[in-house]
């Protein structure tokens, strides 16, 4: 382990050799070289930059203003490339500082040319060289044309639905699954809309998660459909179990007025998991226990297991105890006894 008296020691003794380097005659003649190296480079460099000579650039490509209800089915490219000659000067001028706009395609200009559009490079040729220097010669345009296929379709709105597999860490789960649009726009043909019936999220894959998600997700494509909006916001709220019990009295259900249900024990306790956020909003009112006069009638074993009727949402695995309750059907005299 290293001290500070050590440390010093070294510092002093790196900055007395590099010190002593540099001063010394060996020293001097390698800056002398470089600097005079240095020099005639430079001299070398603005020389060969007087040159004409020839290269490729790359401008992007834009199709706007169009319609919501046209569904590009084979888009143009997204970028031009270009073969340029010009001085080394104002070609470096391009690579190092030059930023090209993107040359716009206006898609109501070219909806009379039906619903295959081919616009070749002499009819958006201005708007390249437009961003070019006055001394720079154009000498080709990749591709020569572009184009691009559409078609007009019908409209419907559709729900949006979830694609993928998301699991939560241990005692931990999702409360819901919130989709922001819940359903979006399609576009397309009749032949195509007509099987439309959701629109699908790209496939998610998530693993222990534990706390709420929160994601922007596209929507998977459809070949001759369009989506708007094309992508949605996903919420996937995340709570953790606890349990909770609760004690329920038994009710029987269909009774006529003049018989009444005594069972042993009146009560029985319910034990579930349900959310942080939920635990103090069930209450033993939520719960509802199916007991028939007429499934009692027909039980000629004086037992009957419960089930219950109603669960509240967000509650899982129930249990009952007891699950079986030993029961009476007792008959009401006139006098209420």
């Amino acid at each position: 382990m290293f001290s500070k008296k050590n440390i010093r020691f070294f510092y002093l003794k790196s900055y007395k050799e590099i010190r002593g380097f540099l001063l010394s005659n060996k020293s001097r003649k390698i800056l002398i070289f470089l600097f005079f190296f240095l020099i005639s480079s430079g001299f070398w460099l603005l020389q060969t930059l007087k040159n004409d000579y020839e290269t490729e650039l790359v401008i992007p490509l834009k199709l706007r203003n169009v319609p919501n209800n046209v569904v590009l089915t084979a888009e143009p490219v997204s970028e031009l490339r270009i073969v340029v000659k010009d001085k080394g000067t104002t070609l470096l001028n391009y690579f190092m500082g030059q930023n090209f706009y993107p040359i716009s395609i206006n898609f109501t200009d070219y909806q009379n040319r039906g619903y295959h559009v081919v616009i070749r490079s002499a009819e958006f040729e201005k708007k390249v060289l437009a961003q070019l220097s006055a001394s720079t010669r154009l000498i080709s345009i990749k591709p020569d044309a572009i184009d691009y296929i559409y078609s007009i379709g019908s409209e419907k709105k559709v729900p949006v639905k979830f694609r993928g597999r998301i699991n939560t860490g241990r005692q931990y789960y999702f409360t819901d699954t919130v989709f922001s649009p819940d359903s979006v726009l399609v576009y397309a043909p009749l032949t195509i809309l007509d099987s439309i019936e959701y629109a699908c999220t790209q496939v998610v894959l998530l693993d222990g998660v534990t706390d709420t998600m929160r994601q922007r997700v596209q929507l998977l494509a459809i070949k001759g459909a369009k989506f708007l909006p094309n992508s949605v916001n996903i919420t996937l709220p995340v709570d953790i179990f606890t349990e909770k019990t609760l004690e329920i009295p038994l009710k029987g259900m269909n009774f006529p007025a003049n018989k009444s249900l005594r069972t042993f024990p009146s009560k029985v306790k319910v034990a579930f998991q349900v959310g942080l956020s939920r635990f103090k909003y069930i209450n033993p009112e939520d719960f509802v226990f199916n007991i028939p006069y007429e499934g009692l009638i027909k039980n000629g074993s004086g037992k009957y297991k419960l089930k219950l009727k109603s669960i509240p949402k967000g509650v899982n695995y129930v249990r009952i105890v007891p699950e079986q309750v030993d029961f009476l059907i007792e008959q009401i005299s006139e006098n209420g006894n």
